[in-house]
């Protein structure tokens, strides 16, 4: 419900300041299009396109920018990621970590208000799920995006600003 591809029942999401509850589906994809990021366990990416490609069409959907401006921004979040040297790139030539890295940089690229991770780390090694959860935790500090992350691997995140969790549906604990 807080990515806004289903309604509740009762009570409100709120984004940005926005009440997502009483738009039309039209006006909560646009919500989606301009104030969420979204990052998927299996990546989700497209192998037909380049790194910067795949980073790129968040902006592309949005269409405000012209080519340029889309592919200067790409570029400066995959520098974010680690990723600067990798753009030309299929993504199929990337490893696991790389690959979720470009996950995460498409998600931020367009600066949502609210950035949704859906096992991030699930399909990663150790020690790629640890660089992932770094860098994430160093992208919220820097860019002041809110990221809503739901894992197993809970304690895989160490200290962050606050853990809910849950049980069978239910709020178990606020943390």
């Amino acid at each position: 419900m807080i990515g806004l591809l289903d309604k509740p029942t009762d009570g409100k999401i709120v984004i940005d300041g926005i009440d997502a509850t009483i738009l039309s589906d039209s006006d909560r994809s646009e919500v989606r299009r301009h104030k969420i990021g979204f990052i998927f366990q299996a990546f989700n990416l497209l192998s037909d396109l380049t790194v910067a490609e795949n980073v790129m069409l968040p902006l592309m959907m949005i269409g405000n920018d012209s080519s340029a401006s889309i592919r200067e921004k790409a570029e400066t979040i995959l520098g974010k990621v680690g990723l600067a040297n990798q753009v030309k790139k299929q993504v199929n030539q990337l490893s696991g970590g790389q690959m979720q890295r470009v996950a995460v940089a498409r998600a931020l690229v367009n600066r949502p208000a609210l950035v949704l991770g859906d096992e991030p780390t699930g399909n990663l090694d150790s020690k790629s799920s640890q660089d992932v959860i770094s860098l994430m935790k160093d992208l919220n500090r820097e860019l002041q995006q809110t990221f809503v992350i739901v894992t197993h691997a809970r304690d895989a995140f160490g200290k962050v600003d606050r853990t809910i969790v849950l049980k069978d549906g239910r709020i178990e604990g606020i943390e």
